[in-house]
Order: structure tokens, then sequence, then C-alpha cells
């Protein structure tokens, strides 16, 4: 198992020294309307994508960036490894759509079940998905707490070119000129299938709030059996500080980076009175009366 966590960590660190000496213009690549970073992506990668052969027990974890996903694959590792004793392989990014084009042949030699992450909007991801009835959990957190978590990623990462302000990332990040596009494109994608079957969404703060609650229910979906104690053991090694604690050992470097503060609210630190009203007009326009807007809680996480 050590040497799946080595490999792993080799992989991210990879990334990291492609990113070495990049200015933000360079970082970035369009890919169908969409700016992916060219550091973890490629139009080839993205071509051979839909080889992937997706098993009707694949764990498929979808969030916009810095909304928690990483957190998330803690989660399940654990889950998977207390109700079966195997250790999901981690040899591989665990995002889809990062790496090269013949990761999907090596995904075939993974043992289920196997964890599929992805920040990419539900039209992008490989119809097998659909097709073998995967179940997908879909995890969103604030706009405002994703954005400046966002920012903070870019400024604190090692070798990932920084932004020169908040003022300049906040630009970009409305415009859907970071990472992965919109943030609101993303929402509004996934919107539209929020109670498609085998899908569920959560929220972060949710998890934040009551992470017990949060495992039993993510356990639930997946069909998996744990037992009240097992649930309870869970949560208590993967709550944010926790998981934060071992960062390094699990993600290298960038670890501490990926698992920042984690609280709800931080944007309050950064946020403009102009840009907040900026956003509360985005989301008013994108998702406000749909069932998504509804479970975003904005006017309790959003307003000032």
């Amino acid at each position: 198992m050590a040497e799946d966590k080595k490999a792993f960590i080799d992989e991210i660190n990879k990334v990291l020294a492609k990113s070495e000496g990049l200015t933000l213009k360079d970082l970035l690549f369009s890919y169908q309307g969409t700016p992916y970073p060219a550091v973890a992506c490629s139009v080839e990668t993205f071509q051979a994508l839909d080889n992937l052969e997706a098993r009707r027990d694949d764990i498929v974890l979808v969030s916009y960036p810095k909304c928690g996903v990483n957190w998330l694959i803690q989660i399940l590792s654990d889950l998977i490894f207390t109700t079966s004793q195997s250790k999901p392989v981690s040899m591989e990014l665990p995002f889809i759509e990062c790496g090269d084009p013949d990761k999907y042949e090596r995904m075939k030699q993974i043992p289920s079940p196997r964890i599929l992450a992805t920040h990419l909007n539900y039209d992008c991801l490989p119809k097998s998905i659909f097709k073998n009835k995967a179940k997908i959990l879909v995890l969103f957190r604030n706009p405002k707490d994703t954005a400046a978590s966002f920012f903070h990623f870019h400024n604190n990462a090692p070798s990932v070119p920084s932004y020169s302000s908040w003022d300049e990332f906040f630009s970009e990040f409305m415009n859907g000129k970071v990472g992965w596009g919109s943030y609101f494109d993303h929402a509004v994608t996934w919107s539209k299938h929020i109670e498609d079957e085998n899908t569920m969404v959560i929220m972060y703060e949710d998890l934040k709030e009551n992470l017990t609650a949060s495992v039993k229910q993510i356990a639930e979906f997946f069909g998996f059996s744990p037992t009240a104690e097992q649930i309870q053991s869970i949560a208590d090694r993967a709550t944010f500080q926790a998981v934060k604690d071992k960062a390094q050992e699990t993600h290298g470097i960038v670890g501490s980076t990926l698992f920042r503060k984690g609280v709800v609210g931080d944007w309050k630190n950064l946020f403009t009175e102009a840009q907040n009203q900026e956003m509360d007009a985005k989301f008013k326009a994108c998702l406000e009366g749909t069932k998504l807007g509804a479970k975003l809680k904005y006017d309790v996480y959003c307003k000032a």
C-alpha cells in the first residue's frame, strides 16, 4: 500500500514540476470552449476519455474545483476499507480527466470498487458511466467560499502560478477563465440532473455541520452497510482537521494547500461590497428558484 501512496504522490509532483516557471496565461488551454490546466490535462486525454469503461460499482465523485472532493475521496476510501478491508488503489491521479491518454487502459487493472473523481460538467462525462448506471455523488460548496479557496490554492500551491491580487482572480473566476471554467456553468449543468436516478447531491457545508450523518447518507447511497460504530469512527478519522493533519502523508508537498482551512465563511476576508453584489446577481440569474439553489442555502452562507 505504501507503494501505491508513493506512486500517487509522484504523479502529483510531476504535475507541480510541469507548473514551474509557467505564467497564468501558459497554464490554461481551451478544450471545447472550457479552460483546463495544461499541466494536468491534455487534448489527447480528453479525446481518449470516452475509452474509459465505467463499471456499475464504480464510485463517481463530482465537484467543481475547491469544493471539497479531495476530502470526499478520503471519506470514501475509508468507507471502502472499513466495510471490505480492501484499500482503493491510488496509483493514478484520481481525476479521470487528468493524466496521460493511456491511463484508461491501466485503469482496467484496478480492482472494484474504483473511485472515479472529476471536476467535469455532466455533458463531458464518459457515456459508459450512464450506460452502466454507476452511482454519481455530486458535491457542492457555496460559490463565495469556493472562489476564496480557489484563489488561496493558486497563490499557495508550490510551483503553481499566482494571481497578482484577489481582484484579478475574482474577475477571472466570474468570467469562467479559471481551470475547469465557470462555477455557475458547472452548477447549472448539474442542477438539471439533481433528481436523476443514481445521482445524489450533497453540500460541503452539511459535511462540516454533521459529518456522522453525512457519512451514513453517503454509505447508504453507495450500498455500503457499516455499523453505527464504524460510521462514527470513519467520521472521527475524517474531520477536516484529522485529514489536514495527515495531508502531507497522503498528498505530499501540496497536501497543506489542498486542505488549507476548510472553514465556512472565509470569503468574508476577501470580498468587497461590489464583489458581493456581483456574485449575488450571478447566483440569482443562474440558480435562484432551482432545487440546487435551495440546497446551497445562499442566504445562510453567502450574505454578509
